[in-house]
């Protein structure tokens, strides 16, 4: 019984998480999680792309909707795409740090569940499982907005990016 309790405070712990994220403070801050060094709790914290998630699309020529933002007078793209590309940079920031207080707190509930030794093979089955399903949310996420931003861009524009991006 007590198993099934704690159980279910760590579920509601867990998936309480709030859809909507406040504005993320930038300024570095100190991990309150061991298993995160600084480096690794600010880039969840922030939403950046700590572990290159991105990689694979930006290797193959699928433009990064932030910098295709950045170019769009060089690119002349339309009001429209403009419009388009700043929801999908907003929304893919929002899942980036709703996705990392996610992360922080799985591994904050490992922790407290190894440090109390309230452990079980299939409680460590479901969280391990979890940390794998989050960076793959995470990162599908981010290699979505490539996808949605190569089908925004015309032909041409695409290869002025590609130029620009050799460019750098």
């Amino acid at each position: 019984m007590k198993k099934l309790l704690l159980l279910l405070i760590i579920l509601t712990a867990h998936f309480g998480v709030s859809a909507q994220t406040a504005p993320a403070d930038t300024s570095p801050k100190k991990s309150t999680v061991k298993t995160l060094n600084s480096k690794q709790y600010n880039a969840l914290l922030n939403g950046d792309d700590l572990y290159g998630m991105a990689l694979v699309a930006e290797m193959n020529h699928y433009p990064n909707p932030e910098k295709v933002i950045k170019y769009q007078k060089e690119l002349d793209l339309t009001p429209e795409q403009v419009t388009k590309l700043t929801a999908v940079n907003k929304e893919l920031h929002r899942k980036k740090l709703e996705m990392g207080l996610i992360i922080i707190r799985n591994e904050r509930t490992l922790d407290s569940l190894f440090h109390t030794r309230k452990l079980d093979n299939g409680t460590l089955i479901f969280y391990a499982n979890r940390y794998g399903l989050y960076q793959g949310e995470l990162r599908n996420a981010i290699l979505q907005t490539f996808l949605v931003t190569r089908g925004l861009l015309t032909p041409p524009q695409l290869s002025k990016y590609i130029a620009l991006q050799k460019g750098i």
